[in-house]
């Protein structure tokens, strides 16, 4: 059985380029034991990184070691439920990709807010940087 959406379908992939999720298979997936962790589809914006950075989440700094290869606007990532509804609280969340956010993440972030959010990424992501 494959895992679910916040929209109650399958959950679709994040992102290949960069690869994400926490077992870099392009889909934000949980196992185990796991509740909430990177299961959030979010687009990168300017100020979502910033923001990340300054709780120290830095996301932009590559870390070829660990296969992370620095996000820029524009990327799609699989970010921890936790740290975008930080984001969120202060003003700064990311674009949400409802079809790739794991359904696990309604047990911390409320639909409505992910729908606040919501985003069909575009062909040209220039608008997404400052």
């Amino acid at each position: 059985m494959s895992e679910r959406n916040v929209l109650g379908g399958d959950l679709e992939p994040c992102g290949t380029d960069p690869m994400t999720g926490f077992y870099r298979d392009g889909c934000c997936t949980i196992r185990g034991q796991e509740q909430v962790s990177d299961t959030i589809c979010a687009v990168m914006t300017d100020e979502f990184l910033a923001h990340q950075s300054a709780i120290g989440n830095d996301l932009s700094t590559p870390m070829p070691a660990y296969g992370f290869p620095g996000l820029v606007p524009g990327d799609r990532w699989c970010v921890t439920a936790h740290n975008w509804a930080r984001a969120h609280h202060d003003g700064l969340a990311a674009p949400v990709v409802l079809a790739s956010t794991n359904a696990s993440v309604l047990s911390l972030v409320p639909i409505e807010v992910l729908r606040e959010h919501a985003i069909d990424v575009p062909d040209d992501l220039s608008g997404l940087t400052d």
